[in-house]
Protein backbone atom coordinates (compact mmCIF):
# COMPACT_ATOMS: atom_id res chain seq x y z
CA UNK A 1 0.00 0.00 0.00
CA UNK A 2 1.24 3.51 -0.72
CA UNK A 3 1.99 6.03 1.98
CA UNK A 4 -0.80 8.23 0.64
CA UNK A 5 -3.41 5.48 0.99
CA UNK A 6 -2.02 4.55 4.43
CA UNK A 7 -2.49 8.15 5.59
CA UNK A 8 -5.99 8.26 4.09
CA UNK A 9 -6.98 5.08 5.92
CA UNK A 10 -5.49 6.43 9.15
CA UNK A 11 -7.43 9.70 8.76
CA UNK A 12 -10.65 7.76 8.18
CA UNK A 13 -10.00 5.57 11.22
CA UNK A 14 -9.33 8.61 13.41
CA UNK A 15 -12.42 10.41 12.11
CA UNK A 16 -14.55 7.36 12.97
CA UNK A 17 -12.91 7.10 16.40
CA UNK A 18 -13.40 10.83 17.05
CA UNK A 19 -17.09 10.68 16.20
CA UNK A 20 -17.67 7.59 18.36
CA UNK A 21 -15.90 9.12 21.35
CA UNK A 22 -17.78 12.40 20.95
CA UNK A 23 -21.03 10.43 21.03
CA UNK A 24 -19.92 8.82 24.32
CA UNK A 25 -19.15 12.24 25.79
CA UNK A 26 -22.49 13.62 24.61
CA UNK A 27 -24.26 10.74 26.35
CA UNK A 28 -23.01 12.16 29.67
CA UNK A 29 -24.52 15.53 28.78
CA UNK A 30 -27.82 13.97 27.69
CA UNK A 31 -28.05 12.02 30.95
CA UNK A 32 -27.39 15.15 33.01
CA UNK A 33 -30.04 17.13 31.13
CA UNK A 34 -32.56 14.31 31.56
CA UNK A 35 -31.78 14.22 35.29
CA UNK A 36 -32.17 18.00 35.48
CA UNK A 37 -35.55 17.80 33.77
CA UNK A 38 -36.70 15.13 36.22
CA UNK A 39 -35.58 17.23 39.19
CA UNK A 40 -32.65 15.02 40.24
CA UNK A 41 -30.00 17.62 39.39
CA UNK A 42 -29.80 21.36 39.79
CA UNK A 43 -28.67 23.75 37.08
CA UNK A 44 -25.21 24.07 38.62
CA UNK A 45 -24.77 20.29 38.54
CA UNK A 46 -25.54 20.28 34.81
CA UNK A 47 -23.17 23.19 34.32
CA UNK A 48 -20.37 21.10 35.88
CA UNK A 49 -21.16 18.28 33.45
CA UNK A 50 -21.09 20.72 30.54
CA UNK A 51 -17.74 22.08 31.70
CA UNK A 52 -16.31 18.57 31.93
CA UNK A 53 -17.71 17.74 28.49
CA UNK A 54 -16.05 20.85 27.04
CA UNK A 55 -12.67 19.96 28.52
CA UNK A 56 -12.94 16.32 27.43
CA UNK A 57 -14.01 17.24 23.89
CA UNK A 58 -11.05 19.61 23.59
CA UNK A 59 -8.61 16.93 24.74
CA UNK A 60 -10.14 14.47 22.29
CA UNK A 61 -9.91 17.02 19.47
CA UNK A 62 -6.22 17.65 20.20
CA UNK A 63 -5.50 13.92 20.27
CA UNK A 64 -7.25 13.35 16.94
CA UNK A 65 -6.02 16.43 15.08
CA UNK A 66 -2.51 17.29 16.27
CA UNK A 67 0.40 15.10 15.38
CA UNK A 68 1.06 12.28 12.98
CA UNK A 69 -2.25 10.68 11.99
CA UNK A 70 -0.68 7.27 11.42
CA UNK A 71 0.88 7.20 14.88
CA UNK A 72 -2.42 8.33 16.39
CA UNK A 73 -4.32 5.60 14.52
CA UNK A 74 -1.83 2.98 15.72
CA UNK A 75 -2.23 4.22 19.29
CA UNK A 76 -6.03 3.96 19.00
CA UNK A 77 -5.85 0.40 17.72
CA UNK A 78 -2.96 -0.95 19.77
CA UNK A 79 -2.77 1.19 22.89
CA UNK A 80 -4.86 1.06 26.03
CA UNK A 81 -8.28 2.70 25.80
CA UNK A 82 -8.41 6.36 26.82
CA UNK A 83 -11.14 7.54 29.18
CA UNK A 84 -11.88 10.92 27.61
CA UNK A 85 -14.55 11.75 30.19
CA UNK A 86 -12.02 11.34 32.96
CA UNK A 87 -9.48 13.41 31.00
CA UNK A 88 -11.99 16.27 31.10
CA UNK A 89 -12.46 16.09 34.85
CA UNK A 90 -11.41 19.23 36.70
CA UNK A 91 -8.11 18.99 38.49
CA UNK A 92 -8.64 18.34 42.18
CA UNK A 93 -7.19 20.66 44.81
CA UNK A 94 -4.07 19.32 46.45
CA UNK A 95 -4.97 20.58 49.91
CA UNK A 96 -8.30 20.29 51.70
CA UNK A 97 -10.60 23.26 51.11
CA UNK A 98 -10.68 24.14 54.82
CA UNK A 99 -6.88 24.25 55.13
CA UNK A 100 -5.52 27.78 55.20
CA UNK A 101 -2.26 28.13 53.26
CA UNK A 102 0.76 29.21 55.29
CA UNK A 103 3.99 30.73 54.09
CA UNK A 104 5.52 27.24 54.40
CA UNK A 105 2.82 25.40 52.41
CA UNK A 106 2.46 28.02 49.73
Amino acid sequence: MSQKSDRRQAREAIATYHEAKLAELLAHVAEAIDRFRSGELEAFDVDEVLFQYSRAAKELWKFCNIGNVQITARQVHEGPPIDWWERGAPKRARRPANEVPTSESG
